[in-house]
């Protein structure tokens, strides 16, 4: 893949999606296409087959997805399977007829079991039960990898599968009834900062799981580095190795807003894994290393959600 290809973002308004395009733009390349929700559904196979014939991309980065915290996850289970499903089978299998040179898909950390042993290893994927509260994701993720392997396996088709930890930075998503842990934080300290009536902001849990996060502009990097060096049929971590305690990383937030009043820990609702750290020695073989820092890239994420 170089300046001149033709390369397909799927889900470019997305959180991953705009950071992938960001990144190309950044390195030169000049034939970047997104497929606008407008004109194309991703779950209509008749309009993915429309844009494949119409554009012929020869490379495709897959960042459509359907994604949302433990909330979402557990009230909608059945659109989560059913458009993650539908989106991954037609991008996937018109990318192979349509002969794209290659195609990375992104898939999730919570691919792999709910008590998986830490730092979380490639090869613990299907190795034990999953975390209930988001399964349905999950298993599409999962299929996603499956249908890239078999692509792989049964005619020779370049898919490759990246999965991320918990991803934040710009263009995330701050809908409280949707969004994942840490824009969740943003916005509600941030709400609770400007209006005086709040005087306390309430989040889910105890507060003692562990999470991983990265700045998405650093994944973005880490798909370039893939889709130029890594032609492999099995998944690769993509994160930093390290994690931090959810309550600490409600206090660093609390403290980059300037929000100083009471937290209230709800422990009538779910934690969700008790720890998921990924094991990301792969990824780092091939020369790639996170740069943002979790408060940096906090601090970044602030400054953008306020110019929104």
């Amino acid at each position: 893949m170089d300046s001149e290809s033709k390369v397909f973002v799927a889900g470019n308004r997305g959180l991953v999606g705009s950071a992938i395009v960001r990144n190309l733009i950044s390195k030169g390349y000049k034939n970047i296409y997104s497929a606008p929700r407008t004109h194309f559904d991703l779950r209509d196979q008749n309009d993915v087959e429309k844009y494949f014939e119409t554009n012929k991309p020869e490379y495709v980065f897959l960042a459509a997805a359907k994604v949302g915290g433990i909330k979402a996850n557990s009230d909608y289970p059945a659109q989560f399977i059913r458009d993650n499903l539908q989106i991954q089978t037609n991008v996937i299998d018109a990318s192979y007829r349509h002969g794209i040179k290659k195609l990375l898909f992104l898939g999730s950390s919570c691919i792999y079991p709910k008590m998986a042993t830490q730092p979380i290893t490639e090869d613990q994927l299907m190795t034990g039960p999953l975390e209930p509260t988001n399964d349905a994701y999950a298993i599409a993720k999962i299929a996603g990898i499956k249908m890239c392997q078999a692509y792989r396996k049964q005619y020779g088709f370049n898919a490759i599968s990246l999965m991320p930890t918990n991803l934040y930075g710009p263009n995330d998503n701050f809908d409280l009834e949707t969004s994942h842990v840490l824009p969740a934080m943003i916005a509600k300290f941030h709400n609770a900062l400007n209006h005086s009536k709040y005087w306390e902001v309430k989040l889910w849990g105890d507060g003692s799981a562990m999470r991983e996060f990265l700045y998405v502009d650093d994944l973005a990097e880490a798909c370039h580095v893939c889709m130029q060096k890594y032609d492999e049929p099995e998944i690769i971590n993509v994160g930093t190795g390290e994690d931090i305690i959810i309550k600490q990383l409600a206090e660093t937030i609390a403290d980059v807003i300037g929000y100083d009043r009471y937290i209230n820990w709800d422990t009538t609702k779910p934690n969700g894994t008790p720890r998921k750290v990924l094991n990301v020695d792969k990824i780092k073989s091939l020369g790639w290393e996170p740069k943002i820092g979790l408060r940096e890239g906090i601090e970044s994420t602030y400054k953008w959600y306020k110019t929104q």
